[in-house]
């Protein structure tokens, strides 16, 4: 019944399978329908809408307990109510405390390819484009969640869910991040007199006599969702009843209201202290340690491999074996703190928010550091443990985000606690480049204010900050950064210290991302000098220093000197790894592409030939390396005029990467490019034309607005049209 369903066993679970989101929270144990407001959803959820359910009572400060009125709950009833009924064929769930949890919720609803066909490679942004621009298109009926909705989410159009199939429904307690928006707002606020009873009674099957008194206490506890939950859950699994529970409860607002001098603090605020002194009486084991810990977490969603980590058993038991955190959890959940999935494999643990914070407001100093340090190597060793699966490393961010945001100093004691480099890496593994960009500079900031500019955390943070920039696009920024970064460690270490010498080779890297082409060439020029003359010059490290540098002699043009450094290192690779090992092919293709920007088309077809074949042999040949390398080899052939091997094998590439990225994504608008020059170059003008078309439609569904892949279609287009004409 409260705002997340974490009071008691949840209801079963009918709207789970097809078009279901596994992130989505479940209903609570007992959940009853509220008559009023389930037909005003029903009537506002039309194609094409957006509704907004909306705390009717809003307390003072950010969020108040009477915030929690329900409304995660009534979104997820009508969200099972139009699966169920076939209305929608497909539910995306967004927990939208932020921008990265919305752009990773995206990227997960897109792996339903069943469902749509957007593609899953590349970065995080482009795959919700992608998504974003197919539930623009589609006929087929959606329902996108917004749960939770702040207004440091700022959804900008980019990122707001529409499409005339498509119903959106968002959850929050701040209507203003509505604003600007048509949207019907439904109010959401107490149980009626009715639906608070039917709740309670409900509960209270196992022994009928503990109803006594029932009316008196949901009187009490005005009706309010999350209060009711609380208290249902305590009296249900004990032996008081409504009367005796109501007596504790007018007892301890009596006495709350006297400390706050006569203010009246919301039912659930008093029923919550009244659930953790059940877990007390309960049992002296280790619940209080769990719900300590929980309550530093994402209560949206705890991976259970937190719980069983080494760190969190060492914090939480007490080392005999007497009491488990299974104990605890269970203990918790019959109190109504927090809710344990029924997953068997990974259960999620879901806490209420207003029952977090008033854990985190109760914590002693000593106690909260303690828990802290114990939850942040929890989060770390079940991120270390698990596998990379995106969706559980997006539930492990939001853990650690809200365990910066509780302890905020205590993670810097003596250095940055590995969980925050760890929570950066996330975003950048993800493609979540905007979101990465914003982490790395707030870590960077505390990180000086705590440790200092010239620590090594913080040189680390800007080596990452300034990688964040470069995937962002911001190349300008990652080269004043890694310039300073540089100065301050070659005057530190040296001008050949490996450090040093990687920050260099970073910055040549950004210099030509810039299109700043004669610098770079002299810094990498300074950098393989460098290594020659401190270092192996017969490793892997002065070659893939050289290797940088051929790059940035091609890219200014300067194509000679980049075909004889790849040449030279391609016969190192060969040597030192194997000629099909996977640093060798990968120069080998770059001296290919070496030789074709110089016009020498021959040489490029033979160094082709020779990667298709390795990376068929050792990749296999449906493999993505594979398909590129087969579609460069087709733009060797049509610049070579072999027209016929040309248009097979752009067909052949075309093909492949629909059939292993989806129509829409990048690499396959790109093939489909290529083939229209190809059949162009053939005189297949007309064919051409129509594959262009096609293509530039798809890229204005799949791609942002003056994308230069859309621009370059666009422009392919109108030149065949004209030579057609």
């Amino acid at each position: 019944m409260d705002n997340h369903g974490s009071a008691g066993r949840p209801a079963a679970e009918p709207g789970k399978g097809p078009g279901w989101p596994a992130s989505a929270p479940p209903l609570g144990a007992g959940y009853v329908p509220r008559p009023e407001a389930n037909e005003a959803l029903e009537t506002a959820l039309a194609p094409g809408s957006v509704t907004a359910l909306v705390s009717e009572q809003i307390g003072t400060g950010p969020r108040s307990w009477r915030d929690t009125c329900g409304k995660t709950q009534l979104a997820v009833a009508a969200a099972r109510s139009l699966l169920r009924s076939g209305t929608v064929e497909r539910v995306i769930w967004l927990t939208a405390t932020s921008r990265a949890s919305v752009l990773s919720g995206y990227a997960e609803a897109a792996q339903a390819a069943d469902w749509a066909e957007t593609g899953l490679a590349g970065d995080t942004d482009s795959v919700a484009s992608r998504l974003l621009g197919w539930l623009r298109d589609t006929d087929r009926p959606w329902l996108v969640v917004l749960d939770d909705l702040t207004a440091e989410t700022a959804l900008d159009e980019r990122l707001w869910p529409a499409g005339p199939a498509g119903r959106v429904l968002v959850t929050t307690a701040d209507s203003g991040v509505l604003a600007g928006r048509r949207a019907q707002v439904i109010p959401v606020g107490p149980l009626s007199r009715r639906e608070a009873l039917n709740y309670l009674v409900g509960r209270l099957t196992m022994d009928l006599d503990q109803r006594q008194g029932a009316v008196d206490l949901i009187s009490d506890l005005r009706h309010e969702p999350l209060a009711l939950a609380l208290a249902g859950a305590v009296i249900a699994n004990s032996e008081l009843t409504c009367h005796t529970y109501r007596e504790h409860f007018v007892r301890r607002r009596e006495q709350a209201a006297t400390a706050a001098g006569g203010s009246e603090l919301a039912a659930a605020a008093i029923a919550w202290e009244l659930s953790v002194e059940h877990t007390d009486l309960m049992s002296p084991g280790p619940a209080q340690p769990v719900l300590v810990l929980a309550a530093l977490l994402d209560g949206n969603g705890i991976p259970g491999a937190v719980f069983a980590t080494g760190a969190a058993r060492e914090y939480c038991t007490d080392g005999d074996g007497g009491h488990t955190i299974r104990d605890g959890l269970a203990l918790l959940e019959s109190a109504g703190l927090l809710l344990v999935g029924q997953e068997p494999d990974a259960p999620v643990i879901r806490m209420s928010w207003p029952v977090s914070a008033a854990v985190r407001a109760a914590m002693p100093e000593a106690m909260l550091r303690g828990a802290a340090a114990a939850a942040a190597n929890a989060v770390l060793e079940a991120w270390s443990a698990q596998s990379a699966e995106e969706g559980l490393a997006r539930s492990l961010r939001s853990c650690a985000d809200s365990l910066r945001q509780a302890a905020g100093p205590l993670l810097w004691q003596g250095g940055c606690h590995p969980v925050l480099l760890r929570a950066g890496r996330s975003l950048d593994d993800a493609g979540l480049t905007g979101p990465a960009s914003a982490y790395w500079e707030e870590l960077a900031a505390v990180s000086i204010r705590s440790l200092g500019r010239d620590h090594p955390a913080t040189t680390g943070i800007h080596e990452r900050l300034a990688r964040a920039y470069l995937a962002a696009g911001q190349a300008g920024k990652a080269i004043a950064l890694l310039q300073a970064v540089r100065r301050g460690r070659a005057e530190r270490l040296g001008p050949d210290h490996p450090g040093t010498l990687e920050l260099t080779r970073g910055l040549g890297q950004a210099l030509v991302s810039a299109g700043r082409f004669d610098e770079a060439v002299a810094v990498l020029t300074k950098a393989a000098e460098s290594w020659e003359r401190s270092h192996d010059p017969g490793g892997v490290g002065g070659l893939s220093v050289r290797e940088d540098l051929a790059a940035a002699h091609r890219s200014a043009g300067e194509h000679a000197p980049a075909i004889a450094l790849y040449r030279a290192a391609l016969a190192e690779r060969e040597r030192l790894q194997g000629p099909r090992h996977a640093d060798t092919m990968a120069v080998r293709q770059k001296l290919a592409e070496a030789y074709l920007a110089n016009g020498q088309a021959k040489q490029a077809i033979s160094q082709y030939e020779r990667v298709v074949s390795d990376r068929e042999r050792v990749l296999g040949a449906d493999h993505l390396l594979t398909i590129a390398a087969r579609g460069a080899l087709g733009a060797a052939y049509h610049s070579a005029g072999r027209m016929a091997a040309a248009v097979r094998l752009a067909e052949q590439t075309r093909t492949e990467y629909a059939k292993a990225l989806g129509a829409g994504h990048r690499d396959t608008l790109a093939a489909c490019v290529n083939l229209a020059h190809s059949y162009y170059g053939v005189g297949r003008i007309t064919d051409a034309a129509r594959l262009l078309q096609e293509t530039v439609q798809r890229c204005e569904l799949s791609l942002p607005a003056y994308d230069p892949l859309t621009v370059a279609a666009r422009g392919s287009l109108a030149n065949i049209s004209g030579a057609g004409g």
